[in-house]
């Protein structure tokens, strides 16, 4: 069994206020960008896969530590912000292509489905870039395909045991229909 202790509750405290004022801050700097550009409103429905780099399962955390390997099963929560830049493109091509860029978190949660005594939710920090094309069919709706990536320390959720200290990386492909009006 791993054990938990006070000191390391108290650093994962002060981890989490200080990605969460990175975040806030992030955010309010994108948002102050988004109100610069011009008025433009959209609506779309997308299915989107989540892929993490070398899990074996699906959203699962595979760890090795002395006494073996272990896994923890867990539901992951995506909050992001992003600046999107358009692209110039030949009128001809009848594609609006973007890239996009920005930061967010990933708050991993655990919630019973593991084995490991201690494990416990935990946000990381994450960097999101991308991009993607719109191919317009009318003047109001279009299909959009698009990839967005997302880097991040991979999670510990609180037992040392489990800290690699490594960056790992989840692919995040879309495609849909987008509404504008």
């Amino acid at each position: 069994m791993l054990k938990y202790s006070v000191s390391a509750l108290s650093q994962n405290l002060g981890n989490l206020k200080r990605n969460a004022v990175f975040i806030t801050g992030l955010m309010a700097l994108l948002i102050s960008g988004a109100f610069a550009q011009e008025q433009r409103s959209e609506i779309s429905i997308q299915g989107t896969g989540f892929y993490t780099k070398d899990a074996t399962g699906r959203n699962t955390q595979q760890f090795f530590v002395p006494a073996g390997f272990a896994s923890i099963r867990s539901d992951v929560h995506q909050t992001t912000g992003s600046l999107l830049v358009n692209l110039p493109h030949p009128a001809r091509l009848r594609l609006d292509p973007y890239v996009l860029a920005g930061a967010g978190a990933l708050t991993f949660n655990p919630g019973g489905n593991t084995l490991i005594a201690g494990a416990d939710t935990q946000t990381r920090a994450a960097f999101v870039y991308g991009g993607g094309a719109d191919f317009p069919l009318t003047h109001h709706f279009s299909l959009r395909a698009e990839y967005r990536g997302l880097v991040y320390k991979t999670p510990d959720f609180g037992l040392r045991a489990l800290n690699t200290d490594t960056v790992t990386h989840t692919a995040q492909p879309s495609a849909g229909i987008v509404f504008r009006f």
